[in-house]
């Protein structure tokens, strides 16, 4: 009678001990997920504990270490089964150039799929996995998300340097064409502001140019500039900032949309830096944790141009904030913003522009430039 008593409290001590591990293996993994991956936008770690056994993926090396050496240093037995991205089917072609003067990714690898955001051609990519014809894929600003094969070129990494070593145009014209030869006759391409070309040759009437999937054609002298001189011109002063901004005037909203042929709230004031030499991030929820708080008392007085106002709904005793649309300060009591289409709006009661209704919903403002951090990159560092 003993014996079995000592056998059943043994074997509920042991049962104790593995739900303790268990849940101590869980809290682990939840533990490094919030540290690594707290936007899945930007980072992928669906990684999972089950009985033991580690299944799943990521892009996170890190992550994946840190989690394997807390569990070694708990004691907890595990088999990892979590597949590291890039995923090993891909060979050394795991980097890709949008080919397309703009592609679009999607939430999920198909057509119909919510468009999540944009990339302009000679954008460089981080290629992570292949479902059918599409490509998990992630931008230089972070973004994760799909794209049609049909919208980049894959390459390696030395196939990727070549390229980056090679010179190039930008094109500043907001929507363009790339021709055939020089005559400007027959379209090759369509192109649109921020695009980047291989540049093999200098005419007459322009610049002979190589897209990544190895197209060529002619670019018209004032539609794009030689890479170099394009970079050392950018500026985010008062009047580059103003003047991009109002060359996309009436340009309709686009749900994910980044570029002049459309563009979300979001993609427009991210529009606005990247033609102007800065890479800022994607979402107006991630543009508002960067930079310096300048207002949130509606002082307009304490604003400059270029700062990014944010609007939605405050945070309550029941909800969290949320914030929903952003637009760009112009001075003159005046921001411009993408609602519908790239529009003007004015805080003045007394201007054709009054504005009550983003007035009523206006939660603060950042000032982003001169303000570096680890998410705010210029153009130089992506395409290098």
């Amino acid at each position: 009678m003993k014996q079995y008593l000592y056998c059943s409290i043994l074997l509920l001590f042991l049962a104790c001990n593995g739900i303790r591990k268990e849940d101590q293996a869980v809290q682990i993994l939840n533990t490094v997920q919030s540290t690594y991956a707290p936007d899945k936008r930007v980072a992928l770690f669906d990684v999972s504990w089950n009985s033991g056994v580690l299944t799943g993926e990521t892009n996170l090396k890190d992550a994946h270490r840190e989690l394997l050496d807390k569990l070694q240093a708990n004691n907890i037995s595990f088999t990892d089964s979590i597949q590291i991205l890039p995923h090993s089917e891909l060979g050394d072609l795991n980097l890709a150039l949008v080919t397309n003067s703009v592609a679009n990714i999607r939430r999920e690898p198909r057509h119909s799929a919510e468009l999540a955001t944009q990339a302009l051609m000679g954008t460089p990519l981080k290629v992570l996995k292949a479902e059918g014809s599409w490509y998990m894929v992630q931008t230089p600003d972070g973004y994760l998300s799909w794209v049609d094969a049909a919208g980049i070129v894959r390459l390696s990494r030395k196939e990727m340097d070549q390229w980056l070593e090679k010179e190039k145009v930008v094109v500043t014209k907001m929507i363009a064409s790339i021709y055939a030869d020089e005559s400007l006759s027959e379209i090759v391409s369509d192109i649109t502001a921020g695009n980047v070309l291989e540049l093999t040759a200098t005419v007459p009437s322009g610049y002979q140019v190589t897209l990544p999937d190895t197209r060529s054609g002619f670019i018209a002298l004032e539609d794009a500039v030689p890479y170099e001189e394009w970079k050392n011109s950018r500026n985010t002063n008062d009047a580059s900032l103003i003047q991009t901004a109002k060359l996309m005037m009436g340009s309709p909203y686009l749900w994910g949309g980044t570029s002049p042929k459309g563009m979300d709230c979001s993609g427009f004031t991210k529009t606005i830096y990247f033609l102007n030499g800065m890479v800022i991030p994607r979402d107006a929820s991630q543009q508002i944790k960067e930079g310096e708080l300048v207002d949130s008392e509606k002082n307009w007085e304490n604003l400059e141009v270029g700062d990014l106002l944010f609007f939605g709904v405050p945070e309550s005793a029941e909800n969290s904030e949320r914030v929903v649309h952003v637009g760009m300060w112009i001075g003159d009591n005046k921001f411009i913003h993408s609602r519908g289409r790239v529009r003007i709006s004015s805080f003045d009661p007394e201007d054709e522009h009054y504005d009550a209704y983003e007035l009523n919903r206006y939660l603060r403002t950042k000032r982003i430039r001169h303000h570096p951090s680890e998410n705010v990159l210029t153009v130089d560092q992506v395409l290098q």
